[in-house]
């Protein structure tokens, strides 16, 4: 065997060239053929090394290496064609080719393992079809995200339509004790009037007599400001919210609640204690509590609102932290565990027909999850009820409006200003003229919309007061044409219109809207800031 493979390297052969008896043709021929064979051979595998440089995305297995180990194998075997024209170097072109070989058996072993695969794979037509499937696929994903969004916006326009209706449920049963403080208000400044009337020389008492219409004016403003308030659409807007000025302003609201049978204790409460919550749904859930509370007591008794702070896990499905418990207590009926079961449950009323939605609890609870708190019911039939709404305790103190009490007192000129002045109701249009005129405003009038769009046109102002709600042309509508060609000219809207999102879509720097009803030192302090000279 040493033998034989000595004979094999021992390079006594003559090189192929003498087979070819040496003719320059034949051997060019070979030169040249082998050359380009290789030199194709080895641009092969750095094809294919770019390919896999450029594409990390694709997964290339041992048959790469094999196919490329080939490739370059074969490639060698040409190159060594040419060196044994010249020289016979037949044993490292036999090492050359045996790696061909194992190189090429192995990639066709690969290769035909793979065959089951790759007869799989499917053909153009076959991607077209599932591509075709699949755009269909997604066109009724996106058809069923369409209409997931259609019916999420049909719920949530059902939720405000019924939040919308149980805030009207509870001016409703208002109605009653909000008709007797209106009379007693209206009562005060007719009397306070009729006094002016029949001694209006009498200066001190003439002060007086005004005071006490005005004041009477001032708590009618209130009153309907948090009917407004109630009534009108809100978003929900969770803010810092201080706890005990908002139970304190609203306590003529919950006794009249439970007027006229029961009576309202309520403690007090910690005025540095600030929740997290939207102020006027807060409002409206204790005003349900209370309702419910004056039901569950046909006969009479107190209802009590008190708070506490609590930390730490106070209810099973709210994290740990620090909370502030507002708690509204009744000495009523009180509720069987079954119903305290499903008191939260929307259109679940145990009132009978006519005499409740069944929402007030289910609104309660619905603000105080989306104010990050619960609300929890602690009830035995015969025992009344204690109803506790827990809230996140504020990191924030909220921001307070302040106001000058000096304002009150300033004396306001209005000399040399010209302004427009446009309101259907002619009682307060004259008001209104005579107010500004004795602030030393020229004033020109206008009864309705369309008179008042003439009346800008046809000379120059130094501002505009309109009324927002006039038939026809509103007051943002007369805004809006009198902006067409004067763009500059101050507009001061004042309305006692309830709906705020119109209002809030008056957007122009120039319009200032005042709310009725007004004292004269906020109309002319208004005109004074933004009217032209």
């Amino acid at each position: 065997m040493h033998s034989l493979f000595a004979t094999f390297w021992s390079g006594n052969y003559s090189p192929h060239g003498y087979c070819l008896m040496w003719q320059p043709q034949l051997l060019w021929t070979h030169i040249v053929a082998d050359a380009l064979i290789a030199l194709s051979y080895f641009s092969i595998p750095m094809a294919l090394v770019a390919l896999v440089r450029s594409r990390r995305d694709l997964a290339f297995g041992w048959i790469f290496w094999c196919f490329a180990i080939f490739i370059l194998a074969c490639g060698a075997t040409h190159v060594m064609g040419i060196v044994t024209l010249f020289t016979p170097l037949y044993g490292l072109e036999a090492v050359i080719k045996l790696i061909t070989a194992v190189a090429s058996v192995a990639t066709a072993v690969l290769l035909w393992r793979m065959l089951s695969t790759l007869v799989r794979l499917p053909s153009h037509e076959k991607l077209q079809e599932t591509n075709g499937e699949l755009a269909a696929m997604v066109e009724q994903r996106d058809a069923a995200l369409a209409e997931l969004k259609n019916e999420v916006a049909q719920r949530e326009s059902v939720e405000a339509a019924l939040l919308q209706a149980q805030k009207l449920e509870a001016v409703g049963q208002l109605t009653g004790g909000i008709a007797h403080d209106f009379n007693n208000l209206l009562q005060a400044i007719a009397g306070n009037l009729e006094l002016l009337a029949r001694k209006p020389d009498d200066a001190d008492r003439v002060i007086r007599w005004t005071s006490s219409a005005l004041d009477a004016v001032e708590r009618g403003r209130q009153l309907t400001g948090q009917l407004l308030a109630f009534s009108s659409k809100q978003r929900l807007d969770v803010k810092s919210v201080r706890l005990a000025e908002l139970v304190g302003g609203m306590s003529g609201l919950i006794e009249r609640a439970v007027a006229p049978l029961s009576r309202v204790r309520i403690e007090r409460l910690d005025p540095v204690w600030n929740v997290q919550t939207d102020a006027l749904q807060l409002e409206l859930a204790i005003l349900n509590l209370a309702f419910n509370a004056r039901d569950a007591m046909p006969e009479g008794g107190v209802l009590t609102i008190s708070a506490e702070r609590r930390s730490g896990k106070v209810a099973p499905d709210l994290p740990a932290g620090d909370y502030v418990a507002v708690t509204v207590t009744d000495t009523g009926t009180g509720m069987p565990p079954e119903v305290v079961a499903r008191a939260v449950d929307p259109f679940f009323s145990t009132k009978g027909v006519g005499k409740g939605t069944g929402m007030g609890l289910s609104m309660a609870f619905g603000v105080m999850r989306q104010s990050g708190g619960t609300l929890l019911i602690d009830s035995e039939l015969g025992q009344g009820t204690k109803v506790t709404l827990l809230l996140p305790l504020a990191t924030l103190e909220p921001r307070r409006d302040t106001q000058d009490d000096s304002a009150r007192d300033e004396r306001i000129s209005l000399a040399g200003a010209t302004i427009a002045l446009v309101d259907d109701d002619p009682h307060v249009r004259a008001s209104l003229a005579e107010m500004l005129r004795a602030a030393g405003a020229v004033v020109e009038e206008a009864g309705d919309g369309a008179a008042g769009v003439q009346l800008v046109q046809s000379r120059r102002f130094g501002a505009l007061v309109v009324d927002f709600a006039m038939p026809e042309l509103s007051g943002s509508d007369v805004a809006d044409q009198v902006a067409g060609t004067d763009p500059q000219l101050p507009v001061i809207l004042i309305t006692g219109f309830a709906d705020s999102n119109k209002l809030d879509a008056i957007a122009s720097p120039n319009v200032t809207v005042l709310r009725k009803p007004f004292e004269s030192h906020e109309l002319l302090r208004k005109i004074r800031d933004v009217a032209r000279r």
